[in-house]
């Protein structure tokens, strides 16, 4: 390639999530119709689904290529027997590059000559024998040279009901190739569902595996799924992540059409910020898909397969940063236009036509953001200012205007039904007995209905009178203040009110109040903007939407005294109560700032010491009421325990409300 990105294509109909050129490559990478560099057949075609790696496809599918085009076979080796075809390598979910090929023969000694290349087919060629025997290699210890071990080895067969480690029950095979497999399993220590990943310990990408693993378990970024664990165990390497039962993966989200631009917005901010740290921390994806987002009940993206996904698969590592950069360009080019922006289907998603090149989204779908139509096209297309890197790509997106979330449509009026009159009792009678049934009585003849109809003139008449002599004492009375103001008087039998001591206006107690806005407050954290983007839920009048915090492992109280939201009133207010309803029952207390202060207290400890805790309380709805009214401008809703969840624990405020 010009810019040394390597172009990786699964051309399988089953493939749903194998790698594919439009992530890591531009149009200038595969010439004028931004097709594959190399289009090598996919070997174990796959399947894959919210929180696991791609599935395999039914024994039946063809693994040799796409059904148009035959691959060229291998020749076979001097290793090889003439009557016996080469097998090729098992797990082409990657294929390998002629650089990568060339590299792997010269390791061993001996290059045979490649197969032909007129139908622009480009398969990895078989492992050749060496000369001489290989060393032997420790696969307790994995510390040869992984040039020693064999580049293809059958994934580890196991079954339902096994166990991994005595400790983790595998469940179910969520995805299988012919150099690993991925389980849902369960966690019999502590009892909880856990993704899988088996590889086979003598294979040549195990110690990559293993050392990506344990560097993206070191990240400890909330934003990623968490590797739990990763252990070489015999002739076994195993790695344990999360699990998330309640997500759903971009893929599944765009099934329906593409995002709304608020939606969209979210994604591809969250995204750029998670994989922009990553990088700033020598960590890279390199395996960005629709299927590797997924987005939690809570509305927060998390990022699966950080470093591991693309070491299973022997990825490249060369231009990091270009090739996550437009990976995130394809999904947001996705969820605005609902195509790929690529000539290949990818995803349940149509790619665009071959000779059309690169058209920016708003010109593929009507109605498309312009901000974020023009950030995918600066990101994919040629562009006078291209954004080459994650750290560009979250400079860019935060100088968006602000996009705000739809409104929420309001709740269908209900109708009044008729009220009918109560029932008649004597009071004279002490208890109320029931009569014995009797035959009805024949039905009294109505009124006529003249009469009725002058009971109701009257009754008009009457209500007449009393507005047009309620509207001429207000009058009056509107006269006499405009009189006496410009006299300069004051009436007699009223009294001026007490002027307030901080100069604003008195605020009659049980008054709904405005808050000027409302912002994170983790003063023991490390993320400080914990989820700012679902702030407006708390206040946007719907107890189906909240703002959540970030996930925890263990409840509030083991490592730090809680988190929450940090209220601006925008000026010392009399406080009375602060209603506040959640999703789960949580302990909260509420704190407030010194009446004298006009400027919010920093997000650290230091901050956190100068607010004093003015009501307590617990439960899905919860009224903080101090003893007395509190005058403040900053009011701090502090959770101490939130709910736990099958993902650990986490707070959801759906709804606030300060009253005067």
């Amino acid at each position: 390639m010009a810019d040394g990105t390597k172009a990786i294509v699964d051309t399988s109909e089953t493939d749903g999530a194998a790698t594919e050129a439009a992530p890591g490559t531009s149009q200038r990478d595969t010439g004028p119709d931004r097709g594959p560099a190399a289009k090598g057949a996919a070997d174990g075609a796959v399947k894959s689904t919210a929180n696991g790696s791609p599935k395999s496809a039914p024994k039946g599918a063809s693994k040799t290529g796409t059904k148009d085009t035959p691959a060229t076979p291998p020749r076979p080796s001097a290793a090889t027997p003439a009557s016996e075809e080469p097998r090729p390598p098992a797990d082409a979910t990657a294929p390998l590059s002629a650089q990568e090929i060339d590299a792997e023969l010269s390791a061993q000694g001996n290059r045979p000559e490649r197969p032909s290349r007129s139908r622009g087919v480009r398969r990895p060629l078989p492992p050749v024998e060496p000369s001489e025997p290989a060393p032997a290699t420790s696969t307790e210890t994995l510390d040869a040279d992984t040039a020693t071990l064999p580049a293809v080895l059958p994934a580890p067969q196991r079954h339902s009901g096994d166990k991994i480690g005595a400790r983790y029950r595998l469940e179910e095979c969520i995805s299988e190739s012919d150099t690993f497999t991925s389980w849902r399993a369960v966690d019999e220590k502590l009892r909880r569902a856990v993704g899988v990943h088996l590889l086979s310990a003598g294979h040549r990408r195990a110690k990559s595996v293993l050392t990506a693993s344990r560097s993206a378990a070191l990240l400890g970024d909330p934003r990623f799924v968490q590797v739990l664990d990763a252990v070489q165990e015999g002739e076994l390497v195993y790695v344990v992540r999360e699990w998330l039962p309640g997500a759903r993966d971009l893929a599944e989200l765009l099934a329906d059409g593409p995002l709304e631009p608020y939606d969209a917005y979210q994604m591809v901010r969250q995204v750029t910020d998670a994989i922009a740290a990553a990088h700033q921390r020598g960590q890279a994806h390199l395996r960005l898909t629709p299927k590797c987002v997924l987005r939690t009940d809570g509305g927060q993206y998390r990022i699966n397969g950080i470093a591991v996904d693309a070491a299973l698969r022997g990825l490249p590592t060369e231009d990091a940063e270009l090739t996550d950069v437009r990976a995130i360009g394809a999904l947001l080019y996705a969820s605005l236009t609902h195509r790929w922006p690529y000539p290949e289907d990818r995803y349940d998603l149509q790619g665009l036509p071959k000779d059309l090149g690169c058209v920016p989204p708003d010109q593929v779908r009507a109605g498309v953001h312009k901000g974020l139509a023009e950030l995918a096209a600066r990101i994919l297309c040629e562009h006078k200012e291209p954004i080459t890197t994650p750290a560009e790509l979250a400079a860019a997106i935060a100088e968006l205007p602000k996009i705000r979330p739809p409104e929420q449509p309001a709740p269908p009026a209900l109708r009044a039904l008729p009220t009918s009159r109560p029932p008649r009792y004597s009071a004279a009678a002490p208890t109320q007995t029931i009569p014995v049934a009797e035959p009805a009585p024949a039905p009294a003849a109505p009124r006529p209905a003249p009469r009725r109809r002058r009971r109701g003139l009257r009754r008009a008449l009457k209500w007449t009178a009393s507005l047009v002599a309620l509207s001429a004492v207000t009058v009056g009375s509107w006269q006499a203040v405009d009189h006496y103001n410009k006299q300069g008087g004051t009436p007699s039998n009223h009294s001026a009110p007490a002027p307030d001591p901080t100069g604003k206006a008195p605020v009659t107690t049980g008054e709904k109040l405005a808050i000027t806005s409302i912002s994170p407050f983790n003063a023991f954290g490390e993320t400080k903007d914990e989820h700012p983007g679902e702030i407006p839920y708390a206040t946007d009048g719907n107890p189906t939407t909240a703002w959540t915090t970030q996930r925890y492992n263990d409840q509030f109280g083991t490592y730090r005294p809680g988190t929450g939201l940090l209220i601006d009133l925008g000026s010392a207010r009399p406080v009375s109560s602060v209603d506040v309803q959640f999703i789960g029952d949580t302990k909260v207390e509420l704190k407030a700032a010194p009446a004298g202060a006009t400027t919010a207290p920093t997000t650290d400890e230091s901050g956190y010491r100068t607010l004093t805790t003015i009501a307590t309380g617990s439960g899905s709805k919860v009224t903080l009421k101090p003893t007395a009214p509190v005058n403040t401008r900053y009011l701090l809703v502090w959770l101490t325990a939130v709910p736990s969840t099958d993902e650990g624990y986490r707070g959801k405020i759906a709804e606030i409300q300060v009253n005067g």
